[in-house]
């Protein structure tokens, strides 16, 4: 156990300071300054070790969290990096972006500020990396069996790099020019900054783990051939058709899904040409849809210079303290600042779209909104009355996502879909391919980092044991898992 005194003596909840808001916009490095061990060590030592320690069902990888927080409380921090490898591949990535069911869970949050898991979690891998603790770890042998992974985000990377470890010659196929799928291009630097991907990607090579990027299943080699060649294939393309929003004026010029605008903006941050980008400056921008995609466009559009962001939101604003109808442990709906929504702008909530209103030459000059008005059913209806009209030079539309692409698979593999859009799985991740897996979102729905990763380590573990009859792996979730106070993907 940490400090058994520490939740006592240390009450609140203390985190790296942002970079001022002013400064931060100029650029795209991450927001948060340079951590504080001494508070870093305060924290971890709130962690009361409790005897049901509710942050590992919260977890979905099901993170030993009490035992690195207790390395990190004695200062042990390579000891600690190895307990949150033993369940975690990719510790830097959800350190950063996954919104921490774990401190949802936490049993110290049931009445006071929750131990600051996450922030211990990214202190942890990024110690490890700059200590150079993450070593490769190449199997001791080869099985002779392949796999291609289809999609590298991280289910699939965790996937990949399960694999490789039990032995089999695993190759990861990626459409894009660079590996990383959303990791690489939907998420703005000033979240994650590359160089975390390709210190990740370097060990993941050094380990015998294959990237071939630049290459399209379903086109340049079919989903048929490509499960010719290889004795299993692992499914992660994601969850990327997106939710349109069918009104009139969508047509119009300067309307665009969000996952265009942050492609090109993550394209041009890391240096390249990218002809005609879609781009915020001088602009008054509208972004539809009030989660971390919402976010990111706006975060995205300050560092662009736009002259205005307003955020819509169709919902009602949630509370900002936990609701008595989500008790813990569950992960409450309540009202979030990120780094984006304190650089400025306007949020609006129970604003329903209309209409995009043209300028007379094809382009989107301003939106006509309504208030939100719930009906009996809880459907969501504009309420007459109450339309108004805004200012729009640019709206980018984050609305969600529909579920994966599925026009080849169906035609090349015959694969089946479930009534939500998303490829259709037994509980050993397999689909109605024999030797063909699914893992994250493509089969999950559109869900959440650490649920990636945990699908991803789970389908290897499967795909193992399809291979070779039994497996080693761990296999921390089934597709039918849901983690305590996330709702059903």
């Amino acid at each position: 156990m940490a400090d058994y005194k520490g939740f006592l003596k240390v009450t609140e909840r203390e985190l790296p300071p942002r970079r001022p808001v002013p400064v931060r916009i100029m650029d795209w490095k991450e927001v948060y300054e340079p951590g504080d061990s001494a508070v870093l060590r305060r924290q971890a030592g709130r962690c009361m070790d409790c005897g049901v320690p509710f942050c590992h069902k919260g977890c979905p990888l099901g993170n030993l969290i009490p035992e690195w927080n207790d390395f990190t409380w004695r200062g042990e921090m390579r000891n600690g990096i190895e307990r949150l490898h033993a369940t975690n591949n990719f510790p830097e990535f959800t350190g950063r972006l996954c919104p921490a069911p774990c401190e949802s869970s936490c049993v110290l949050g049931i009445n006071q500020p929750a131990v600051t898991i996450k922030q211990i979690e990214q202190t942890l891998a990024d110690e490890a990396f700059s200590h150079g603790w993450v070593e490769p770890e190449p199997p001791g042998r080869l099985t002779g069996k392949t796999v291609a992974v289809v999609g590298s985000g991280p289910a699939g990377l965790a996937a990949a790099q399960q694999l490789t470890r039990a032995g089999h010659t695993v190759a990861v196929f990626e459409r894009d020019d660079r590996i990383g799928g959303l990791l690489r291009y939907g998420i703005p630097d000033f979240k994650m900054e590359k160089r975390v991907i390709e210190a990740r990607l370097r060990q993941m090579q050094d380990e015998g783990t294959r990237f071939r990027a630049g290459v399209e299943i379903g086109k340049d080699i079919t989903w048929s051939d490509l499960r010719a060649r290889y004795d299993a294939v692992v499914i992660a393309t994601g969850s990327t058709m997106p939710r349109d929003i069918a009104i009139p004026g969508r047509d119009l010029a300067g309307v665009h899904f969000a996952m265009e605008y942050l492609v090109e903006s993550n394209r041009a941050v890391a240096g390249d040409q990218v002809p005609h980008q879609i781009h915020a400056e001088g602009k008054h921008v509208i972004v539809i849809g009030g989660g971390d995609t919402g976010a990111d466009c706006i975060g995205t559009a300050h560092r662009q210079g736009a002259l205005s962001v307003t955020n819509l939101a169709i919902g009602k604003q949630p509370p900002t303290a936990r609701p008595d109808s989500q008790p813990w442990p569950m992960t409450p709906n309540v009202f979030e600042v990120s780094s984006a929504h304190e650089e400025g702008g306007e949020r609006t909530f129970l604003a329903s779209t209309v209409e995009f209103l043209t300028n007379g030459v094809g382009e989107v000059r301003a939106l006509r909104l309504a208030e939100t008005e719930y009906l009996p059913d809880g459907s969501r209806v504009p309420k007459s009355g109450t339309e108004r009209e805004i200012p729009a030079d640019l709206v980018l539309i984050a609305m969600g996502f529909t579920g994966p692409e599925r026009a080849e698979l169906e035609d090349q593999l015959g694969t089946v879909f479930s009534a939500r859009g998303n490829v259709d799985r037994a509980d050993d991740y397999q689909t109605t391919t024999p030797g063909v897996f699914v893992a994250g979102d493509a089969g999950r729905g559109q869900s959440l980092i650490v649920w990636a990763i945990a699908e991803g380590r789970a389908a290897a573990a499967a795909v193992d044991e399809y291979l070779m009859g039994r497996t080693t792996l761990p296999s921390p979730v089934r597709p039918t898992d849901i983690a305590i106070g996330l709702q059903p993907a």
